[in-house]
């Protein structure tokens, strides 16, 4: 009978860097559209897998000067390659046991509530009366919770002890009984030092609104977090002021089309193109990323330690109501003599 001690070195030694456990009780509380029975009626446990995101893909976004990384090799490259591969091949050992396994990554773009947690209008309908309108989505930081690898922060992100918000999550849902792992107690990781409130480019994440739950017999507390102002902001936009016109996402999102212009934390004139299909996080999770990494670092909290600090400099802003700073460039292998030298070369502009 393979044990969860079995699961979690199999895991790990899939490419997890995090295994915790939870059993199906501790789901008793969950709304219908977020119910693992809703999936798998006779599940017992949930395997949830934490995956880091490496300190070096905020570097480039950080030092504002690289920020594809991020939203690729941190976000979709763990969502859309890494952690399938890890989760499915974890669900094939479950199933050669002869016990069913639902292998889910943090791919979730059918689903059936929106970002707040509303059901999306006219989207989908119950197949049958006790039934959840598909798809369910189980809501993967509140596994990762229930599942024992961490808590919830005052902005809503799950925290490890291992790398704070450093972390994507998948799970497994089964009908295999496994020993389940104690659940972290709220406030071992976070403090409540705002941090997160005062780095959010957007300010949408509030300190003075929040959002109750009780989530396994625990009285949880976040943010009550802006997610639509979030939309936009983690993208780079701003919304424009009275008289003026934006074109920051003209092209890409009818809906917000003459309503953006770029913001101080993006570089770019025009939002760029989705990378792994979703992922453009432009800001580079100033606030709920970023700024808790930093204070979680600096009050020793995380095991994933390293030998010098993320931040070494202020922190810069693009200054959008100024002229570009030329940039002294010289193509590498043409001088700026050559006929191909058609355009100047401009960069960002730092306080």
């Amino acid at each position: 009978m393979i044990t969860a001690k079995d699961i979690k070195a199999a895991a790990k030694s899939m490419g997890a860097d995090i295994v915790g456990i939870g059993s199906i009780d501790r789901w008793s509380t969950a709304p219908i559209q977020m119910d693992p029975k809703q999936i798998m009626p006779n599940a017992k446990s949930i395997i949830c897998l934490g995956f880091r995101v490496m300190r070096g893909s905020l570097r480039g976004v950080e030092e504002g000067t690289y920020f594809s990384n991020y939203s690729s090799m941190g976000y979709g490259g763990i969502t859309y390659l890494y952690m399938p591969m890890t989760i499915i091949n974890l669900s094939k050992l479950i199933e050669d046991e002869g016990y069913e396994a639902v292998p889910m990554g943090h791919q979730s773009d059918w689903r059936a509530l929106d970002q707040v947690g509303f059901l999306r209008p006219e989207y989908s309908r119950p197949v049958a009366p006790g039934k959840a309108a598909p798809d369910v989505m189980i809501n993967l930081r509140i596994a990762g919770f229930l599942c024992g690898i961490g808590e919830i922060g005052y902005s809503k992100m799950l925290l490890t002890p291992e790398f704070g918000p450093r972390v994507r999550v998948g799970i497994i849902i089964t009908d295999m009984e496994l020993e389940p792992d104690p659940i972290m107690e709220p406030g071992t990781l976070c403090n409540r030092c705002m941090a997160c409130v005062r780095e959010c480019p957007g300010g949408c994440i509030p300190a003075d609104r929040t959002v109750k739950a009780n989530v396994g017999g625990y009285e949880l507390e976040w943010a009550d977090v802006d997610m639509h102002k979030c939309d936009t902001v983690f993208q780079g936009g701003e919304e424009v002021k009275e008289g003026e016109v934006g074109t920051y996402f003209n092209g890409k999102h009818d809906d917000w089309a003459d309503k953006y212009k770029p913001s101080s934390v993006t570089p770019f004139n025009k939002a760029p193109n989705n990378l792994y299909n979703t992922g453009k996080a432009v800001c580079g999770a100033k606030g709920c990323t970023r700024a808790c990494m930093i204070s979680l670092e600096a009050r020793g909290k995380l095991s994933n330690k390293f030998h010098t600090p993320f931040r070494t400099s202020k922190p810069w802003k693009v200054n959008w109501e100024e002229e570009a700073i030329e940039v002294d460039y010289k193509a590498p292998y043409e001088g700026t003599d050559s006929p191909n030298n058609t355009r100047k070369h401009f960069g960002s502009t730092t306080d």
